[in-house]
């Protein structure tokens, strides 16, 4: 079935403890539909600016299953742009600069041929635009949204509005405790079910990811990862593996966002995003093979299975 994404096309400056890159291609955007490309087809929904560099696109469409058509490039704007350095144990960040650019304009316009879209993700702005980009696919089967601490606390009642309209919010376990005052992810994450959405799956990092769904819980763990070259990204492609799988599953409609197939989509998210930890940028996901793909799976399933 079709999947939408909307969130950021970016232009990132990373600095970790194995590395510097300069101006590569990011953006919540751009990791998410490169990771759920392996799984079906993705529609993306973003804006960058005229500095935006053609080796990107092209990047971008060497996913062969990424359609492009509603990424709008802005004359005389400029792309969002973002820096940030990684400590030591790569679980903490700071952020060195942000240029806003055409993030700071109205929001992108859904093309009319992505609105009869089935799946859609919401990936991290501001929920007021999440919102107005919901509206635009009105014959959705799921609908899911990422979210951030910034938004929790400038723009909570809009925040609030959107879970009253989605199926599953994606977040970190720090952003579960800030929207709910409790410290414990399972208790957060069963007061977010009681704002709205049918489940919550809380992102824990190197630790794995905890699902909350109205019909039961699970908890999996990371990948165990032998090399971490750059965390960016890994959120947004644990997301698009999460949704490209769902949106593969051969469930009818009704049973999109049960329990049992967000709890397999999590398996496949965590594949993902593990190759994409392995490099900068999109770099490794651009040499993934299904094939490796499919084996890394295969091992993750067994790891787990007791």
């Amino acid at each position: 079935m079709s999947l939408l994404c909307t969130g950021t096309i970016g232009i990132d400056t990373i600095v970790t403890p194995t590395g510097h890159a300069e101006r590569v291609l990011g953006g919540s955007c751009t990791y998410f539909a490169a990771a759920a490309s392996f799984y079906g087809p993705v529609r993306i929904v973003a804006a960058a600016g005229d500095d935006f560099p053609p080796e990107f696109h092209k990047t971008l469409t060497s996913f062969k299953q990424i359609d492009t058509q509603g990424l709008e490039i802005r004359k005389g704007s400029k792309t969002f742009a973002w820096g940030g350095k990684y400590h030591a144990n790569m679980n903490s960040r700071e952020t060195l600069f942000t240029e806003l650019g055409v993030l700071g304009e109205k929001p992108p316009t859904v093309p009319a041929v992505y609105r009869d879209s089935k799946f859609v993700f919401l990936a991290n702005s501001h929920p007021a635009v999440q919102l107005g980009l919901l509206e635009s696919v009105p014959g959705k089967t799921l609908a899911v949204a990422d979210t951030m601490d910034l938004w929790i606390k400038i723009a909570r009642p809009e925040l609030q509005v959107l879970l009253r309209k989605i199926d599953g919010l994606v977040l970190n376990y720090d952003e579960a405790e800030l929207l709910t005052g409790k410290s414990n992810s399972v208790s957060a994450a069963k007061a977010i079910l009681e704002m709205g959405p049918r489940f919550v799956v809380v992102k824990k990092g190197e630790h794995g990811a905890l699902l909350i769904h109205r019909d039961g819980l699970c908890a999996l763990p990371a990948y165990p990862a032998e090399q971490v070259i750059d965390p960016t990204g890994a959120g947004d492609t644990f997301a698009g593996g999460m949704m490209g799988s769902l949106a593969a599953s051969k469930s009818s409609s009704a049973d999109a966002g049960s329990f049992q197939n967000v709890r397999a989509s999590l398996a496949h998210g965590t594949v993902v995003a593990s190759f994409n930890i392995e490099a900068f940028s999109l770099d490794r996901l651009k040499t993934l093979t299904r094939a490796e793909l499919d084996k890394r799976y295969a091992e993750f399933v067994a790891m787990v299975r007791v």
